[in-house]
C-alpha cells in the first residue's frame, strides 16, 4: 500500500475563466496531519471541494489509496472513508448530542436512512456513541439537545459524528472558524488526540493552531502551491510572509 493516502496530479478547477485551483500536486502522507493554509481567495476550499467530488475538476487527477477517483461521485468517495466537515457546523439542532452521532453510526448499520427504526435497534449503537462522545470529550452533554451546546461543543460533536462514520481520512475545513481562544485550544487538542491512527487533511487559518499539530503544511495563493514543508521552514519562506503580510522579513507567526 501506497505511503500517500491522498495524492493529486495536476488538478485545475476554472470557473468562466478565473483559475481558482491551478495545477496542484499534493501528497498526503498516511496517518499524519496535513494543513492547507493560504490567504483568503488562495482556493483552500475549493481544493477541498474537488477532493470530496463537490465539485468536478477541470483537469488533473485524484489518487485515494493508489486508485484513481476522479470521476466517482460525492457517495461513493464517501464510501471508501473520505470523511469531511465544514466551515459551518453540520448538526441536527433538535436532536440530542447522543442522537446525533448515532446517525453517524448507522451508516455502518446499512440502515443510514431508516429513522422509523424502533429505539430498541437504534438504542443497540448507544455505547460505541458513548465511547466517541467520550473521546472527543463530551460524554456529559450525551443527553443534552445539541441547539443548547457551546459553538466551540458543537464543533467537536461535528468531529464525533465524522469519527462515527469510520474515516480513514478526514478533511477538516476551518475547525476552528468562529471560536474564542479557551474554544480555539480545546479542539485543536481534540484533533491531535483523534489523528492517532487516522490521517487529517485541514484547512486552517489560524496559523497558531497550525504550528501546534500540522506534521506538514502546503501554502497556496492564487490557487498555485507555493510551499511546503514543516512550519518551522514554512514560516520562514519569504515568498510565504508576502503573501501573508506583504513583507519578506521575520517569521510569520499568528496570523489568521
Amino acid at each position: 500500500m501506497t505511503d500517500h493516502i491522498l495524492e493529486t496530479k495536476n488538478l485545475v478547477k476554472e470557473f468562466r475563466g478565473f483559475v481558482a485551483v491551478n495545477d496542484v500536486n499534493l501528497k498526503v502522507r498516511r496517518g499524519t496531519i496535513h494543513a492547507l493554509i493560504g490567504p483568503n481567495g488562495a482556493g483552500k476550499t475549493t481544493c477541498f471541494n474537488l477532493l470530496t467530488k463537490f465539485l468536478p475538476p477541470t483537469a488533473g487527477q485524484i489518487f485515494f489509496n493508489g486508485v484513481e477517483i476522479t470521476h466517482e461521485a460525492p457517495a461513493d468517495i464517501a464510501r471508501r472513508g473520505i470523511i469531511r466537515s465544514f466551515q459551518i457546523s453540520a448538526v441536527f439542532p433538535q436532536l440530542s448530542v447522543l442522537e446525533n452521532v448515532r446517525i453517524g453510526l448507522q451508516r455502518g448499520t446499512g440502515e443510514s436512512f431508516r429513522f422509523w427504526r424502533s429505539d430498541k435497534i437504534l438504542n443497540r449503537l448507544n455505547g460505541r456513541a458513548l465511547e466517541l462522545l467520550a473521546e472527543v470529550d463530551l460524554a456529559e452533554f450525551a443527553g443534552e439537545t445539541t441547539v443548547n451546546l457551546p459553538y466551540g461543543r458543537k464543533r467537536a460533536l461535528e468531529i464525533a459524528t465524522t469519527l462515527a462514520m469510520d474515516p480513514e481520512l478526514m478533511l477538516l475545513d476551518e475547525p476552528t472558524q468562529g471560536m474564542g481562544h479557551e474554544d480555539v485550544s480545546r479542539v485543536t487538542q481534540l484533533i491531535k488526540k483523534v489523528s492517532q491512527g487516522r490521517t487529517i487533511l485541514m484547512v486552517e487559518h489560524n496559523m497558531n493552531v497550525v504550528s501546534q499539530i500540522a506534521d506538514t503544511i502546503t501554502v497556496l495563493s492564487r490557487g498555485c502551491v507555493l510551499a511546503e514543508g514543516p512550519y518551522q521552514e514554512v514560516s520562514r519562506n519569504p515568498a510565504v510572509m508576502e503573501a501573508y503580510m506583504g513583507t519578506t522579513s521575520g517569521e510569520l507567526q499568528g496570523a489568521h
